[in-house]
């Protein structure tokens, strides 16, 4: 068998090897574009809640996320509801309600951008089909971040706030606690926001829920609650193109310095034309010298 059908012409190990090598780079190749490029999130309601049915004898995880958006790959949502199955008899329930809830995130032109805005909405949980555990009239965050610039984030609530059916107030000094006897307790923290030298993040609203209506153990709820949240990263700074500098012409001595020079080496450019113009001046001596010998003898 001929050995030379093994082999793999120049050409094609080249490629094979340029391939491998963009393969093997090229998650990290991704990830080192987007934090170049910069990134933007938003979401209306994210929910990290436990259901226990039953005397705790069935937990079902109430994971729900209503209008979350990422930029660069989605940038708007709009959705007014939110609804989860498998907790209230196999038939849907309804965990948010709004009559606004938007979500947008943008990346472009060196900044990456976030905002939600969330009004008129309703916030359930099981157990409570009747009573909403919040109510809000309006919040909303938003979250800015400029390349090269100090990232902004805000959020604001507009309107009143009901939890557990109490009208509450809420202050930027520290989180409130509403206690329900008989149905349970809502820890709320208003507008938290969070920069660095990068990143922006804004909450309008962070509830810590706890939920047992009757203390009947039938549908007991434990977690956490986010609304209205906006986060983001600064695109990195591009680095100003440099103009090409062109290379100072070579400047040969002149004048003064040149004759130093000569006086120094014995020597110069003219030096074998001087040599050769000797030369024939005593060959031409040396002719003469002879034929006047040749004369007088």
């Amino acid at each position: 068998m001929n050995a030379n059908n093994f082999r793999m012409p120049a050409r094609s190990l080249v490629t094979v090897a340029a391939a491998t090598a963009l393969v093997a780079a090229g998650p990290a190749a991704l990830a080192h574009a987007t934090e170049d490029q910069g990134r933007a999130s938003a979401v209306v309601l994210r929910t990290g809640l436990n259901v226990s049915l039953l005397n705790k004898s069935v937990n079902v995880p109430l994971a729900v996320a209503l209008n979350e958006v990422e930029a660069p790959q989605s940038a708007q949502q709009t959705a007014l509801t939110a609804t989860l199955d498998g907790v209230d008899g196999g038939k849907p329930f309804t965990v948010l309600g709004a009559e606004v809830a938007e979500a947008k995130a943008a990346v472009s032109d060196g900044k990456a951008e976030a905002s939600t805005k969330l009004a008129h909405a309703k916030l359930h949980v099981p157990g409570l089909p009747l009573l909403s555990l919040i109510e809000v009239e309006q919040v909303t965050s938003k979250a800015t971040c400029v390349a090269g610039e100090k990232p902004v984030a805000s959020s604001n609530l507009l309107g009143s706030v009901t939890a557990l059916g109490k009208k509450v107030t809420l202050t930027p000094s520290g989180p409130v606690e509403v206690k329900v006897p008989g149905v349970g307790e809502v820890r709320l923290d208003l507008s938290q926001t969070e920069t660095t030298t990068r990143t922006a993040a804004a909450t309008a609203l962070e509830l810590k829920v706890s939920v047992n209506p009757l203390d009947l153990n039938v549908a007991e709820v434990e977690g956490t609650v986010t609304l209205a949240k906006a986060t983001c990263e600064a695109p990195a700074v591009q680095a100003e193109p440099t103009t090409p500098t062109k290379p100072a012409p070579e400047v040969k001595p002149q004048g003064a310095p040149a004759e130093a020079g000569l006086a120094q080496t014995g020597g110069s450019s003219m030096t074998p034309y001087l040599v050769g113009g000797a030369a024939v001046l005593l060959l031409a001596g040396g002719g003469a010298v002879a034929l006047a010998r040749r004369g007088k003898s």
